[in-house]
């Protein structure tokens, strides 16, 4: 095996180096190729280059041969004055000019420049000393001197930017310089003579609109005209103004401040300006409407086509506006009338003047009734004043929407505080002087069923005037200027509005319970102590029923249900502690009176309970019945402690009434018929264990307004001791049979109410209804 692969070996290694030479062969080969490649390569590249400095060099040598025949030749048009030669001519010297700026260092192309540089400034003399006879009378001799100037604007085109707005800006100052001539002499430059000023201008437009046809449309040449009258216009008008040594007449100022505007309108309008004032009038008739709740379909769907209405055409201004308004357009609206804004004081003077008398007007002519078939029950000055308010803030919001917009607001702040104090004044009142007082009737307010509805007029329109004059702040705080908004607030004037309403519905319980003093009276003179059986309620009762009856219907139907429910629990917590207090102004009262009382308290109470029914109005009904319950128990409480037997009565007082005092318990002795002798043991007892319970007082059920009152006290068990009248178990007994929980505290409130009827300021009782 090894013999084969020595002979295997011998046999081939000559090939191999034949092989191995043939490969270095074609290797050497292959590296004489290439470098006889790049030899060639770098020859054809040596003549690319060649040729491509040739052909710039070439092209270079032409364009300077064009570049300085151009030059020549614009400057022969210049000398000649061959505008529209020389506007195409500019332009091809500007391409030019761009290709050799790499050249700038060298002498003839910096040569070239400076010629060219030199020949612009000649053409922008030669066009601004042609442009100079425009306006003298020399276009109307000269046929072709529109044309040349129309060909000229081609030159400006052509020339920097600058050289465009300094002719514009030249000839606007020489437009206007007869104006400034005109208008600054003694006898026109009076406030008097503004709206002549806006009639030079529109005159002067249209007279040379024709002429001025000859500036390119880019340039907007009206429209810098027309700014640079309005800056010079309000310079004039300030200094007008300021050198006035006496306030200007509201008319004369008034009628230049809305020429002005109206002709900042026509600017706005010409210029790409939207239509002033829509959205305005539109928040402003929205003052008022806020509470309707009577609208159709038909009238809320016609709101809303408005107001998408108004949202197109906003959105069709704007468009306009962008294709007609140069750069970012200018705001001609306030332009020249904000030079009013400081003087205006005048004019909301005259407003709150006019406001005030129309005020007392609306007053005077007040009927104090409202027509039938009315829904509001409002009275017509309330909505006659919001329509003067109305229209004197669209005549503000036309003229200025800054700081006299703002100020005319406080104006209606006070006018609507007058107007509330005017109300206020209508309610009726008690009565006062020496003979009053003395009689006990000072304070006392009398009222008749006219009376009470017109205090029911009252608090509708003072809810209607707090309603609207939040609509008025909302209104105004989106029309005025930003800087204002914030302090657009009606608050004050709705909580004047709102103590009208709180000071008419106690008025009217006042009344009211003014009309019980008879019933009041004649329950104390029936002679409880010699009643020999119970029978139907007293006549009293009656009285009292008669009086509801013929009063809450109608309060019923004229009050919303908020008021209605808040004089409901105001008279609860009148009539209930009036009548626990009256228990005690009567003489003596048998075991048979106090269940003839105890009956007649439960059909007032009854009556009490059946009023929301009688007002059509039972949406509130638990809780005032739960307000009226724990009112009325403190007279049941009472009538049971008379009934309770001797023996018991302390324990009975103890439970039924535990924060009473001495006092009341000697009276309640009193009242039982018991005399000195008898009652001194009774005392001496009640004395030595305290005048009552000490026990944990429960929070009285929520009621819908704010109406004081006193703390309910539950029952809990009583202490053993010895020195009771009865047992324990007898007492709480005779307690549980007698109403048990029933009690709560009443003495204070008849101390109070005693010690003020001895002043006679406030009337009978009339500090319980305030307590």
């Amino acid at each position: 095996m090894a013999h084969l692969f020595v002979l295997i070996y011998f046999f081939c290694d000559p090939l191999r180096q034949e092989l191995m030479y043939k490969i270095r062969e074609i290797k050497t080969k292959a590296e004489q190729s290439e470098t006889m490649v790049q030899e060639i390569c770098r020859d054809i590249k040596k003549l690319d280059f060649a040729k491509k400095h040739i052909t710039t060099t070439i092209t270079a040598l032409h364009r300077l041969t064009m570049l300085v025949s151009a030059v020549e030749q614009l400057q022969v048009m210049a000398s000649k004055r061959q505008y529209k030669e020389a506007a195409a001519q500019l332009e091809a010297v500007n391409q030019l000019c761009s290709h050799f700026e790499a050249y700038r260092d060298v002498p003839k192309i910096t040569e070239l420049r400076e010629k060219f540089k030199n020949i612009k400034q000649i053409l922008k003399s030669h066009v601004f000393s042609d442009f100079s006879s425009l306006g003298t009378g020399k276009e109307s001799e000269e046929s072709n001197l529109l044309q040349q100037l129309s060909e000229a604007c081609l030159v400006v085109d052509a020339l920097e930017a600058s050289v465009r707005e300094e002719l514009v800006n030249n000839f606007c100052s020489r437009e206007l310089t007869s104006y400034e001539q005109i208008f600054e002499g003694a006898e026109l430059a009076k406030l008097d003579k503004t709206e002549r000023r806006y009639a030079w201008i529109k005159r002067r437009m249209r007279t040379n609109e024709e002429i001025w046809t000859i500036f390119p449309s880019s340039w907007h040449v009206s429209y810098r005209l027309c700014i640079q009258f309005c800056k010079k216009t309000r310079k004039q008008l300030e200094d007008i103004l300021n050198n006035q040594k006496e306030k200007p007449d509201v008319g004369t100022l008034l009628m230049a401040l809305q020429r002005t505007l109206e002709f900042e309108d026509e600017l706005a309008e010409k210029f790409g300006g939207g239509t002033r004032g829509r959205e305005v009038g539109n928040e402003i008739e929205e003052i008022g409407r806020g509470e309707n709740t009577t609208q159709s379909a038909s009238d809320i769907r016609k709101k809303y086509e408005k107001k998408l209405a108004a949202h197109q055409g906003n959105a069709t201004e704007e468009k306009d506006k962008e294709l007609s308004v140069p750069g970012a357009g200018f705001n001609f609206r306030g332009i020249i009338s904000s030079c009013f804004e400081p003087h205006l004081t005048v004019y909301t003077e005259l407003e709150e003047k006019t406001l005030m008398e129309n005020l007392e007007k609306l007053v005077q002519e007040e009927t104090w009734d409202v027509e039938e078939g009315s829904q509001n029950n409002v009275l017509s000055s309330s909505m006659q004043l919001f329509l003067i308010i109305k229209r004197s803030l669209k005549r503000c919001s036309a003229l200025t929407k800054n700081q006299t917009l703002f100020n005319l607001f406080k104006v209606f702040q006070r006018i609507l505080k007058a107007y509330a104090t005017k109300l206020f004044i209508r309610l009726p009142k008690g009565g006062t002087g020496i003979v009053a007082a003395a009689t006990g009737m000072d304070g006392q307010i009398k009222t008749s069923d006219r009376d009470e509805r017109v205090i029911c007029y009252i608090v509708n329109s003072a809810e209607y005037c707090t309603n609207t004059s939040g609509e008025l702040a909302e209104s105004v705080s989106k029309i005025i200027d930003s800087q204002f908004a914030d302090g657009v607030d009606m608050s004050e004037v709705q909580d004047e509005f709102s103590a009208v309403i709180t000071r008419a519905l106690v008025t009217l319980v006042h009344g009211l319970e003014t009309k019980f003093d008879n019933e009041m009276a004649a329950m104390t003179r029936v002679p409880w102590g010699t009643l020999e059986s119970v029978g139907d309620q007293s006549e009293y009762v009656n009285g009292i029923n008669m009086i509801l009856a013929s009063s809450i219907p109608i309060l019923g139907s004229l009050l919303s249900p908020i008021y209605f429910q808040f004089f409901l629990d105001k008279l609860a917590s009148s009539l209930g502690p009036r009548f626990y207090a009256n228990i005690f102004k009567c003489k003596q009262i048998s075991e048979t009176g106090a269940q003839q009382m105890l009956l007649d308290t439960q059909a007032v109470k009854t009556i009490l309970l059946d009023i929301p029914s009688l007002g059509h109005q039972t949406s509130r009904a638990a809780s005032y019945a739960k307000f009226v319950s724990r009112e009325m128990s403190k007279a049941e409480a009472l009538l049971k402690v008379i009934l309770s037997p001797i023996d018991s009565v302390a324990d009975t007082y103890r439970a039924l009434l535990p924060e009473g005092t001495p006092m009341e318990f000697q009276r309640i002795l009193e009242l039982k018929g018991l005399k000195k002798a008898d009652q001194q043991s009774i005392l001496e007892d009640f004395n030595k264990h305290g005048p009552g319970i000490t026990q944990p007082s429960t929070p009285p059920p929520p009621v819908a307004t704010p109406v004081p009152t006193a703390p309910t006290v539950s029952l809990i068990q009583i202490p053993t001791s010895g020195g009771f009248l009865a047992p324990r178990e007898d007492v709480l007994t005779r307690a549980a049979a007698l109403g048990r929980g029933a009690a709560t505290t009443g003495f204070k409130r008849f101390l109070a109410l005693t010690e003020a009827a001895k002043d006679r300021k406030d009337g009978p009782f009339r500090k319980l209804f305030n307590a």
